[in-house]
């Protein structure tokens, strides 16, 4: 009955381990997983901009797989084979006490042995070959310290007096010394490999506790106005931007006024600043000198999430996502499906979804492989248009659509957004010259600011000195 209770207890009590040992190290690789993702996704754009994908990938990958399962299994040996050499210390400590100067001999040489394999772990942890040389190197030590500290125990149990310690207790004491000796050389081994897995653990802080936050999504004391932006109103003030810390400058000292409804095309040569303009304006980048006024509001001291949420952007590279078309268009099903049909009725679209055979619950796979770059764009107009922001951004939007669609699409625009500012990064001039003004840009500066017509007429307009070559190049 005794031995019964004794081994019930046992067994609770080891299930009562082991659920506590598996909860906690799930609960603190999750964490480590959640604060990593959390603060990658709050960075700004430099860090993406210096860090190889690759990186990233390998984070959430092999390291998060090693905290996830071969530390904790390098983690439960290693506590249970120092528990194991404790008990067996003390054993040995109670029955034959002369033997703890061999244990603390003993000690101090694995202690020095484990000093100097950690050393080495320290230097060598990312060259796999000589990580295995240096394992080897400890294996053919540990075993002969072990064989070593087995003679003499074995020597000083056969000479001692046998008066003094009975022979059982000195077969006792000799076979516990075999164990610790084992046991010993495993729990560094165990010690080490620990040791090297927690590598895994220290990239993860790397970006858990390096990674640069973007600004707040939210400013509690922000002085935002209802229904801001009411007109769309847009102004540069002495605005200047670099990427990051210690590159060249590729906006310089921007003053420009944009007017609301204002229909703006924005023109110049590769590196002129062009696509800068629509990083600047949703603050991929914070400024290092002047400021963005939007309808008065100064848009660096609100919150990301209140500056990027009242814009709107149509991509160069259309963005679609796994899911639904539907999802695709109003993740957040703020719209009615009327609200839906009519957008993509004014992009084009809508004979294209009808046709499928579930329309807007049609899935869309991953990139949107299942429709051709010409669709992708032209429902990334027609998310933008259900937005009905007052500030629309197209940067060289309509460059993977051929000219005839292009045509049809740029009076659209016009027409859709005729209540909207409306920023056009071109990539062929054609497609801005039924905008308002043309800003061109170069080095960062601006050069000119007009109507299309005006600039035209300038003998030494350098938008007229671009459109005669971009119709050079088509002819």
């Amino acid at each position: 009955m005794i031995y019964g209770l004794v081994l019930v207890a046992m067994l609770v009590f080891s299930f009562i381990k082991g659920y506590s040992f598996t909860k906690v190290t799930l609960h603190a690789s999750s964490k480590l997983h959640d604060t990593m993702f959390r603060n990658i996704l709050n960075s700004p754009m430099s860090f993406f901009d210096t860090t190889p994908t690759g990186r990233m990938v390998n984070r959430f990958s092999k390291d998060q797989d090693e905290v996830d399962t071969m530390l904790p299994f390098n983690m439960e040996n290693f506590l249970q084979f120092s528990l194991m050499v404790t008990y067996t210390i003390v054993t040995i400590s109670a029955v034959f006490p002369p033997l703890l100067i061999a244990i603390t001999l003993l000690g101090a040489i694995f202690t020095l042995i484990l000093y100097l394999f950690k050393e080495m772990s320290d230097n060598n942890s990312n060259h796999f070959l000589l990580f295995n040389c240096g394992t080897r190197w400890l294996s053919f030590w540990l075993d002969f310290l072990s064989a070593s500290v087995t003679l003499l125990v074995a020597l000083f149990v056969v000479l001692s007096s046998p008066d003094t310690i009975s022979p059982a207790m000195k077969g006792l004491a000799l076979s516990y010394t075999i164990q610790l000796t084992g046991m010993l050389q495993y729990v560094v081994r165990l010690s080490t490999e620990l040791e090297a897995k927690f590598l895994s653990v220290e990239r993860l802080q790397e970006y858990i506790e390096g990674c640069v936050s973007e600004a707040p999504r939210r400013v509690k004391d922000a002085l935002i106005p209802e229904g801001w932006p009411h007109k769309g109103a847009i102004s540069f003030k002495d605005y200047t931007m670099r990427y990051r810390a210690n590159t060249p400058i590729v906006l310089d000292g921007l003053q420009l006024n944009i007017q609301p409804r204002e229909k703006l095309g924005i023109v110049g040569r590769t590196g002129s600043g062009k696509s800068s303009l629509g990083v600047a304006l949703f603050r991929l980048v914070e400024p290092a000198a002047g400021t963005i006024f939007i309808d008065g509001v100064d848009t660096s001291a609100i919150g990301l999430e209140d500056l990027r949420s009242k814009l709107s952007v149509i991509p160069q590279d259309p963005v679609l996502f796994i899911g639904t078309v539907r999802y695709n268009l109003d993740p957040f099903n703020n719209y009615s499906d009327e609200d839906i049909w009519s957008a993509l009725d004014k992009t084009f679209m809508k004979h294209t979804i009808s046709s499928l055979p579930e329309k807007l619950q049609s899935e869309v796979v991953e990139n949107g492989e299942n429709f051709s770059v010409g669709e992708r764009q032209l429902m990334c107009m027609a998310r933008a248009l259900l937005r009905n922001s007052k500030i629309i951004l197209l940067d060289e939007a309509t460059a993977s659509i051929d000219s005839e669609t292009d045509s049809l699409i740029q009076h659209t625009i016009r027409d859709a957004f005729q209540d909207c500012t409306m920023l056009t990064i071109a990539h062929r001039i054609n497609t801005v010259l039924e905008s308002d003004r043309i800003l061109v840009m170069d080095a960062g500066r601006v050069v000119e600011c007009d109507s299309p017509e005006v600039l035209m007429q300038r003998p030494d307009s350098q938008f007229a000195a671009l459109l005669t070559a971009a119709n050079t190049v088509n002819t």
